[in-house]
């Protein structure tokens, strides 16, 4: 082994001396650079090898190109490149090798390999790396892609860029990826031509040793591409994507007729066929004349618009699918939250709104997402009796959904219905008990401010034994909360004593009370400590805040320092794992002033 290092080490003698013959370095910088690289070099020849290594001395070597880089900027020297950089790279590129044939799984690895090759613009050793990255892991769809990329851009290369995406379509005939960067490359490919054609045609040069077959730049290949990506890949998500690409070129006009007369002729069964079409009634330009004027501006927009939703009929009559009505109600919800000062189209978009998500209801194929923005708009227009109806409705259709009984029961409460207390019963018998936490909060809120302080008592005992463990903690906190609002400290203490032997608990429950005890006239000490005790009985193991705070209250005015001690030794002892580090920091700030 320290043979072969020694031969290692002296292949980089002429580098070293030409750094410091040019003056990029000095010699001790030399003499440290070859201390570093022995020891480097003694790491990559071990019996058991390790990646890290690997990887550290490949950032030793990026590191020195890095410094040299710009040695040679600060002096203004740029020679000897073959003699200084070289040899680095070739080093680099190497050990690169040895790394990824060791460790072929490692695909960060390979793309590592692959951004410092094209860094430092070795475009020949790039190919060679992609080329026996995809031999490793051709499963990889984004790999093969990424490699006709790099051959059409950095190499210039359309004619490799086709190859390996043929080759990648061999191993994921169905990916449909692959086929949108594929057509893309064609389109590129046809558009570049086409330019240099045109340059050349400027020059006025004569084109004949030239090849510009006219099929390509006609953006016929790609055709082909999307002929056999729509016969093995069904559905108009991919036709729709591979149109907004054709799109994107001004040259494309014929394919994508072409790709419109076949998604209208063979897709009209999918949603999304029918949603591109309605868009394109929206986005289509309107007369010159009539857009200079605001009002005449608004005029083309209602038009646009009442096409657009005539195309979205015509889908739910053929199609009458959730997805369906899911994009026409999409389309008026995102009309609707447009701005504009034109009353006419402003009633428009809102009854046009209203009217489709009546329908979509009654078909019963509304997704439930919509409930609030439905009610939102009821609301905003005034119709309560609307809005409770509507309400109502949801919660009979989707009646274990804890959502849709939330939004309703929010609604109810304000508009102050009288069967809001009735509904809360309904709701906690319909849906899962586990989820419940948020119509029990509901619940709370509204009888605080709705029923006598008796029925909110009794909803509290009630809540406090729930079986769920995140209703009852919730319970615990509120139930604090209220005592101390309706009642002052006493009561707050007698529902703290009440509870405080009554598993679960939460933090929350415990500090608030702490916090209700400082906000009185004389505050005890002595029941301070009862309650820090009572915490930390609980959550000593894991929360060190709460161990600070007992030692920042027993260094106040009411506290007697002398305790700290002690409560800092039972810290270390109670305390786990990273806990124990976080404490031991703070504390030592503490006692120094710093917090």
């Amino acid at each position: 082994m320290a043979e072969i290092v020694q031969h290692r080490i002296e292949d980089r003698i002429p580098e070293l001396e030409q750094l410091e013959r040019v003056g990029l370095f000095t010699k001790k910088e030399v003499k440290s650079m070859l201390k570093r690289a022995t020891a480097l070099e003694y790491k990559l020849h071990r019996l058991t090898l390790c990646k890290y290594d690997f990887i550290a001395y490949i950032q030793y070597e990026i590191n020195a190109l890095e410094l040299i880089k710009k040695r040679r900027s600060r002096i203004g020297y740029h020679f000897k490149r073959e003699e200084i950089e070289f040899p680095i790279i070739h080093r680099i590129n190497t050990v690169f090798r040895r790394a990824t044939n060791k460790w072929k799984d490692d695909v960060q690895l390979w793309l590592s390999h692959i951004a410092f090759c094209k860094k430092w613009n070795t475009k020949g050793q790039l190919s060679k790396v992609f080329s026996s990255m995809l031999a490793i892991h051709p499963d990889k769809p984004a790999l093969w892609i990424m490699a006709a990329k790099s051959e059409m851009e950095d190499r210039n290369s359309s004619e490799s860029a086709r190859h390996i995406f043929l080759r990648a379509l061999r191993f994921h005939p169905e990916n449909k990826k692959v086929y949108q960067e594929y057509f893309r490359m064609e389109l590129l490919h046809a558009e570049k031509l086409r330019k240099e054609q045109k340059e050349l045609e400027l020059a006025k040069m004569d084109l004949g040793e030239y090849e510009f077959p006219p099929e390509v730049m006609s953006g016929k290949l790609a055709e082909v591409v999307y002929r056999n990506a729509t016969g093995k890949i069904q559905g108009a998500d991919l036709i729709l994507s591979l149109l907004s690409i054709a799109a994107i070129f001004d040259f494309t006009k014929e394919l994508q007729d072409a790709i419109l007369q076949d998604l209208q002729a063979n897709h009209t069964d999918d949603s999304a066929t029918w949603d591109f079409m309605a868009m394109r009634e929206l986005e289509a330009p309107g007369a010159g004349e009539e857009l200079l004027s605001a009002a005449g501006r608004a005029s083309d927009i209602a038009r646009r618009e009442e096409r657009c939703s005539q195309v979205y009929e015509e889908g739910v009559k053929s199609l009458n699918t959730e997805a369906m009505w899911t994009c026409y109600v999409t389309f008026c919800l995102e009309r609707f939250k447009r701005k504009t000062n034109v009353q006419e189209l402003k009633d428009k978009r809102q009854q046009r709104l209203l009217a489709v998500l009546q329908r979509a209801d009654d078909a019963s194929l509304l997704k439930k997402d919509f409930l609030k923005s439905w009610l939102k708009a009821l609301l905003s227009m005034g119709d309560s009796e609307g809005a409770a109806r509507v309400a109502m409705a949801a919660t009979q259709r989707h009646s274990q959904s804890v959502d849709v009984w939330s939004l309703a029961l929010q609604t109810l409460m304000q508009l102050g219905s009288s069967d809001t207390g009735r509904l809360f019963q309904e709701a906690l018998t319909h849906v899962n008990p586990k989820e419940s936490l948020p119509v029990w909060q509901l619940q709370v809120e509204w009888s605080g401010t709705s029923q006598s302080p008796e029925e909110t008592e009794a909803l509290f005992q009630k809540g406090l034994l729930s079986p769920v463990a995140a209703v009852a903690i919730e319970m615990k906190e509120k139930y604090l909360e209220w005592s101390y609002n309706a009642g002052g400290y006493k009561k707050a203490r007698k529902a703290f004593t009440s509870l405080h032997e009554n598993r679960p608990f939460s933090k929350a429950f415990f500090t608030r009370m702490i916090q209700i005890e400082k906000e009185q006239e004389s505050p005890k000490m002595s029941n301070l400590r009862d309650l820090f005790e009572r915490a930390l009985r609980e959550f000593g193991s894991t929360d060190d805040g709460l161990w600070l705070d007992y030692i920042r209250e027993e260094l106040g005015p009411l506290g007697q320092p002398g305790n700290c001690g002690k409560i800092h030794w039972r810290a270390m002892k109670m305390l786990e794992g990273e806990s124990v580090e976080r404490f031991t920091t703070q504390y030592t700030l503490l006692q120094t002033g710093h917090i």
